[in-house]
């Protein structure tokens, strides 16, 4: 009886010490087996503006710790809809990369409810030197023409979104020139920098009135900015040529409102202009006088009346 109990003891210790060599190994030698699900994913590169159809979507098998917030889970609810994003093939789609309503084609498909695409002509020189890229920041400044005392530049619009350069809506990526890096001709810098583009952006309703006149008044440039800078101007005084040498037009006024008078100095005046920069006034050519050419007098006796008539 003591040695059936002693077996049996050692059977039991036996069980267990192998029951636990087998849990260990499996925890640290075996494959892990992780929890997966299947999401909507593309099936090729697709750009902004693309309407989705069958064939551009495919379920992908991923990690379920890795599934990306607001991914979509079936493939019926993405056909119709236009990405808003340019997308990779086997990247996974999510709700914010797709735009709310089926049905639109193309570019327009990405403008979000309540905006409106407005348009404005750019060069290298006002547009940041073509850093500014499809959905960077930027704010757009107005420049008014005339004389010192009438030019300004002021800001029409801050923190717009840039939906297109051109008919380009992607971020065009960098490629090296050919032959390593060889210096423009200046025929070629001088066409880059004259050349313009349209800048198309995502403003409101009531900012794109502003910018259509703006645009029509004067010159617009584009500043660009952090995108996650969103702070606005203090102060939104214009800019003016008395602001950048205030020492030079401390004396010069700006002309009032018509029937209101116009009070100051008359800048316009080469003589006021001269005596406020310094500058001795253009002189002008003495004009040749020719002498008087002589006269002919001649006496006419009319009774016992004396005339005298003159003739050129």
């Amino acid at each position: 009886m003591d040695r059936q109990r002693v077996l049996m003891i050692l059977g039991a210790a036996w069980v267990s010490a192998a029951v636990l060599t087998w849990f260990l190994w499996s925890r640290t030698k075996a494959p892990q087996t992780e929890k997966t699900t299947r999401v909507v994913a593309a099936a090729r590169d697709m750009s902004a503006g693309t309407r989705l159809g069958r064939g551009d979507v495919k379920l992908v098998t991923v990690p379920e710790k890795d599934m990306p917030r607001a991914a979509v889970l079936d493939a019926r609810l993405v056909e119709g809809h236009a990405l808003l994003y340019p997308v990779m093939m086997n990247e996974p789609l999510t709700t914010s990369k797709l735009s709310s309503m089926k049905g639109a084609e193309g570019l327009p498909a990405t403008i979000d409810n309540g905006m409106r695409a407005v348009s404005i002509p750019v060069s290298d020189v006002s547009g940041a030197a073509g850093l500014i890229q499809p959905r960077s920041r930027v704010d757009v400044l107005f420049t008014r023409p005339g004389s010192m005392a009438e030019a300004l530049t002021t800001t029409v619009l801050e923190d717009v979104t840039v939906l297109s350069i051109g008919r380009n809506t992607e971020a065009a990526a960098a490629v090296p020139a050919a032959g390593g890096s060889a210096s423009a001709t200046p025929s070629q810098a001088n066409l880059n920098v004259t050349a313009t583009r349209a800048v198309t952006l995502l403003v409101t309703p009531e900012d794109s009135r502003r910018l259509e006149l703006a645009k029509n008044q004067g010159k617009l440039s584009l500043a660009l900015r952090n995108p996650l800078d969103r702070s606005k101007l203090q102060n939104r005084e214009a800019v003016t040529a008395e602001s950048l040498d205030p020492q030079l037009f401390t004396r010069v006024r700006r002309p009032q409102a018509v029937g209101a008078g116009a009070a100051g100095v008359n800048v316009r005046d080469p003589k006021t202009w001269a005596a406020l920069t310094g500058d001795e006034p253009p002189k002008k050519k003495e004009e040749k006088k020719e002498p008087p050419k002589p006269r002919v007098v001649v006496d006419v006796f009319r009774g016992d009346k004396h005339l005298q008539e003159s003739f050129q």
